[in-house]
């Protein structure tokens, strides 16, 4: 079975030593392809020279994380970048944007309004030129909806909420929206068990594969506080963990892995459209 992560971070320090290795792993265990999202101007350059480099997709965007660094100057080179490289067949997306209203600096009145000015900024420029978007959802379902609806193109959007983890609600907001939920390690916990309702009872289209890499490891790779403190360190996500929680997913399901896998690639292509093209040259 081939497999697509919609959302890996290749670009990531962890990554920095062996990242050719990692990749082939990948690819040895049946990822044909990773989107590789940007989460900050710095990091364009980046995803983009890893895209070309390992046969993947990209996107660029401004990550919420580290929107209290960034400047309008950001939003100029992303414009800029984004306008330059629109004919580039491995530029998937507008990506890492979004709200998160989990970390407690990141929830002060002054930064949510910061979060939220710059994620309609890349909302708008996704809407001008076209592209698809990649979502950052973390505590903040409702807020980006609202931004999502006032903002709609005509046609809708394409797209991607990423680590999807909130209600059957939002969820349907979401699809109705015209976009995919990434499901990936957090639904292999066996205390998952909202997160495993959802991807057990949401409509089989609506949703794509991801590891976050190299975060949300899966259940089997990961180490509790008190292993870390007898000396196990935490261990690494990697795309070539996305078989695996692919079948985690199948399990719930009720599904061969094989079928699965073929009907999530085609989610994926529909979320991001330039994607079919790389998958049928």
């Amino acid at each position: 079975m081939r497999w697509i992560d919609t959302h890996c971070h290749l670009d990531a320090a962890e990554f920095q030593a062996d990242v050719q290795a990692v990749r082939e792993r990948a690819r040895a265990a049946g990822v044909d392809l990773c989107l590789i999202p940007a989460v900050t101007a710095a990091g364009f350059d980046a995803v983009r020279e890893l895209a070309h480099r390992f046969g993947d997709g990209y996107a660029l965007g401004l990550h919420p994380l580290y929107i209290a660094a960034a400047r309008e100057a950001d939003l100029t080179e992303l414009e800029r970048d984004l306008t330059r490289h629109l004919q580039d067949p491995r530029l998937m997306a507008v990506g890492e944007i979004g709200l998160d209203f989990f970390v407690p600096s990141l929830c002060t009145p002054q930064m949510r309004e910061q979060q939220e000015y710059f994620y309609r900024a890349q909302l708008l420029l996704a809407r001008r030129l076209d592209l698809p978007v990649i979502l950052h959802v973390r505590r903040s379902a409702d807020r980006l909806l609202k931004h999502l609806r006032e903002l709609a193109p005509a046609a809708g959007w394409r797209g991607i909420a990423h680590a999807f983890n909130g209600s059957d609600q939002q969820a349907r907001a979401f699809i109705e929206l015209g976009l995919k939920l990434g499901f990936g390690g957090a639904l292999t916990f066996p205390r998952a068990l909202q997160l495993q309702r959802l991807a057990r009872s949401l409509p089989l289209q609506a949703l794509v594969l991801e590891t976050d890499a190299p975060d949300i490891a899966p259940q089997w790779l990961y180490r509790t506080a008190g292993e870390r403190e007898r000396g196990r360190p935490q261990a690494r996500n990697e795309p070539a963990q996305l078989p695996r929680i692919g079948a985690s997913l199948a399990d719930l399901r009720g599904l061969r892995p094989e079928d699965l896998g073929a009907q999530l690639r085609d989610n994926a292509a529909q979320a991001l459209p330039r994607l079919a093209r790389l998958l049928n040259p």
